[in-house]
């Protein structure tokens, strides 16, 4: 299973009420983060047979807005092994549940998304990973420990992207 890991796209600042923060939703820069993410993966090819969420808005829109750039368009499942307080032993129980697809997207968030991309690379010892909001990283799960094939973040994207969509010749007018 090629498993691509994604941390939601950027959604403003940390409400202080616990109860506000759930619903906070991404905002203009998170949507850009969002199409160019998706746009870089469908240009790989890359086609999901499962897209899992945290149930939290800013993951939720995020999973949206990826998976319909890469033309998935399925239902998008929620598990609240994708939640920021959630525990690596339930991230592990769902791996383990998607092993039967080829390709899966997990969206979740800071602070245990690093912990968890790191419990499939390195199960025995400890590792440090930084995803930046809208960060996106490849693992092949077949065996464990996973193989990390790529990790980039969205601002290396954006610039990839931007090189490649603009024109490599200037417009000439015909007269």
């Amino acid at each position: 299973m090629n498993l691509y890991i994604l941390r939601h796209a950027s959604a403003g600042t940390r409400r202080a009420n616990p109860k506000l923060d759930l619903k906070r939703p991404i905002d203009k820069e998170g949507k850009q983060q969002c199409l160019v993410v998706g746009s870089c993966l469908s240009a790989l090819n890359v086609q999901f047979d499962r897209v899992v969420s945290s149930p939290l808005k800013r993951a939720l829109q995020t999973a949206s807005l990826v998976s319909n750039e890469t033309g998935y368009d399925s239902k998008i499942e929620i598990s609240e092994a994708l939640l920021p307080e959630a525990s690596v032993t339930k991230f592990q129980e769902l791996i383990r549940a998607l092993q039967r697809y080829d390709n899966v997207l997990v969206v979740g968030h800071n602070p245990n998304l690093p912990v968890f991309l790191g419990s499939l690379i390195a199960p025995a010892g400890r590792m440090s990973i930084r995803l930046r909001k809208g960060a996106v990283a490849r693992i092949d799960c077949d065996r464990l420990p996973g193989t990390l094939h790529w990790l980039v973040d969205p601002r290396i994207l954006r610039g990839i992207y931007s090189k490649a969509t603009k024109r490599s010749r200037s417009k000439t007018s015909r007269k």
